[in-house]
């Protein structure tokens, strides 16, 4: 590095490297640095090309990491750039590309570094690096016991308080990405961190002021998707779209994060990224969901969460109430659009998880929107495609659901909206459906995906209970839709009948050998008979709370009534069957006495006839099964 162009390749023979990591003290005053700065580096746009990095990096870090408590070079480092960042929105404002260039270029080396001390050792030692002066080996200053927390701050503000222009875009990306890198320590811990020392910085002390403006600036990147600047906006060589080399750092970082936030492990296939507009966009989000998902210290809550959960409307004049720290407004309309157009990323679907579920000022104001559909069908959209996303993207997708079915008002509403024409449902033409039977067709078929690839229990029962929650609203239900329900019920049915084959197959074959031990049929009999039940619950809340508003449920209930004799007295559904038995039986009575030969149009015909006739006080009335809850 320094003032020529550098590659992969040349940096462990890189002079200005050798001399910052090597044994010789650099004053902060040393024309050094401005010659350490003045670089032009081509970012990796690989994964590949980034472990290149790191391992052409890893004898100079060595080396620092081995000379540092005698020269102090990192901390002096750290001291030249906080010095030009107290510059940097005046250099801004007066257009100063070079200062803005070098200061982004030592950013840069920072945060390079950064990463490779988060591997190599503990926050502790971390912190002691940052200490280190030109003193004895090993001596340290008491003056400078605050220069991480100096860092960090400094990073908050340059986040805040720099105004985004074509020359600051970059730096604010790599100020982004770093703090995402400081907060990597998690990744090499198997234990939560309740104790960690970057943690503390942010939640206490002169970072924890800057919480709402944080949060705030944060949420605006991501609801304005700026992108970079065109070539020929910078004095230096742009960088690639990706957003310079530590989006790729800091994104790997996230990712890993978000991964062990909502599932605790890896998902069972990696994240297809979506072509990265705005890569400012892009690591702000990140960085949000890290900063909520912190874990609270022993003695104070998570700051930034309780930031993310109380925000409002700019449109809400309401006082905030004193016992909300950190509150703050912003323009729901747009953050609405925001998240509807992107829900193709796994982040931008858990920030909405994130707000749903716990900012009530959010779920009000989207379960309010008279345009759902824009918010639904992303959502349906990442479901209906579940081979190609990973299993986090899937859960969060359909927690949504649940969360928004546990609404009447919505259940109600997804009925009344009209699609045309929904191109990405290729199983058949759907050329007018509502939003609700919609919904319908694609939970079925993702249950049906589970049923035969990854049996997920958790996803069934969470599939099931975004069904119940919606069948007391079941309105005007297409053909189609009350097909696949019961087309569902057929195929647990045939399921149930296998297993209890083989079990009683496997009770028969231990009679002759004892030595032999039995699979257990037992257990997989009771789940299925389960998740029968929960169906035909369904069936019957439909058929109870609005049968005269489905005419097409009675008709399929009616076409494929054999399947359910097997179940009329069996123990486990006895009960339930009493109303779908009471259903098959009245309207099937009205078809014999209409004759035989009847067309489509005329059983219908009879359906809505008979639905008058029938008696509502002779439907019994059951409760739900308890489903998985989101609160």
């Amino acid at each position: 590095m320094g003032a020529n162009s550098s590659s992969i390749s040349d940096l462990p023979k890189n002079e200005y490297l050798k001399k910052l990591s090597g044994t010789e003290s650099i004053s902060e005053n040393d024309p050094f640095w401005n010659q350490l700065f003045s670089f032009s580096f081509p970012a990796p746009t690989s994964s590949t090309e980034l472990k290149l990095l790191e391992e052409a990096t890893v004898s100079v870090c060595k080396s620092l990491v081995e000379n540092n408590p005698r020269t102090g070079n990192l901390g002096a480092l750290t001291k030249v750039f906080l010095s030009r960042t107290r510059e940097l929105r005046l250099s801004a404002e007066c257009q100063n590309h070079i200062f803005i260039w070098q200061t982004h270029n030592a950013l840069f080396i920072i945060c390079c570094l950064l990463k490779v001390f988060i591997c190599e050792m503990s926050e502790e030692e971390l912190q002691l690096h940052f200490m280190y002066e030109e003193k004895s080996p090993g001596s340290y200053s008491s003056h400078s016991e605050d220069l991480l927390e100096e860092l960090l701050c400094s990073l908050v503000q340059l986040i805040t308080d720099t105004p985004l222009l074509d020359i600051t875009y970059e730096i604010s990306v790599e100020a982004i990405s770093a703090m995402v890198v400081f907060l990597s320590c998690q990744l090499f811990h198997k234990e939560v961190l309740r104790q960690s020392i970057s943690h503390k910085y942010l939640m206490q002390g002169p970072c924890l002021p800057y919480t709402s403006k944080l949060v705030k600036t944060l949420l605006y990147n991501f609801i304005r998707q700026e992108k970079p600047p065109p070539p020929g906006t910078h004095v230096f060589p742009p960088q690639s779209d990706g957003g310079g080399l530590l989006y790729g750092l800091a994104s790997g970082v996230a990712t890993g994060l978000w991964t062990v936030f909502t599932l605790g492990g890896a998902s069972s296939k990696a994240a297809t990224s979506p072509e990265l507009t705005s890569p400012l966009a892009n690591q702000s989000l990140l960085l949000l969901l890290v900063l909520v998902n912190l874990t609270d210290a022993p003695d104070t809550p998570n700051p930034y969460r309780q930031a993310v959960t109380s925000f409002k409307n700019t449109q809400d004049s309401s006082p905030f109430p004193s016992s909300i720290p950190h509150a703050f407004q912003i323009n729901f309309n747009s953050l609405y659009t925001a998240l509807c157009e992107q829900q193709t990323s796994d982040q931008a679907t858990l920030l909405l998880y994130t707000l749903l579920h716990q900012n009530s000022n959010v779920r009000t104001y989207m379960l309010a929107r008279t345009d759902m559909e824009n918010l639904v069908l992303p959502i349906l959209e990442i479901l209906y495609h579940v081979e190609e996303r990973n299993s986090h993207h899937v859960y969060m997708a359909l927690i949504i659901l649940l969360i928004l079915t546990e609404d009447d008002g919505f259940n109600r509403s997804i009925h009344e909206v009209i699609l045309k024409n929904i191109t990405w449902y290729s199983e058949r033409v759907l050329t007018e459906i509502s939003l609700g039977s919609l919904l319908i067709l694609v939970v079925i078929r993702t249950i049906q995906y589970n049923m035969t690839r990854t049996r997920d229990k958790y996803l069934h029962t969470n599939c099931l209970a975004a069904l119940a929650n919606m069948s007391a609203q079941f309105r005007s239900l297409h053909q189609y839709a009350a097909q696949r329900i019961i087309s569902l019920f057929s195929l647990l049915s045939k399921k149930h009948n296998k297993v209890l084959e083989q079990a009683t197959q496997s009770l028969r074959g231990s009679l002759s050998s004892s030595d032999v031990p039995l699979p257990d049929y037992a257990q997989d009999l009771s789940v299925i008979e389960e998740v029968i039940r929960m169906m035909l619950e369904i069936i019957n809340s439909c058929l109870t709370n609005s049968l005269h508003h489905n005419p097409n449920l009675v008709y399929a209930l009616l076409y494929k009534r054999d399947l359910f004799e097997q179940f009329r007295t069996h123990p486990s559904f006895q009960d339930i069957m009493q109303n779908i038995d009471l259903v098959i039986s009245f309207f099937s009575s009205r078809l014999l006495q209409a004759g035989a030969e009847l067309s489509v149009e005329r059983v219908l015909e009879i359906i809505k006839q008979g639905v008058v006739a029938l008696p509502k006080d002779r439907l019994k009335v059951f409760l739900l099964f308890d489903g998985v809850g989101t609160k």
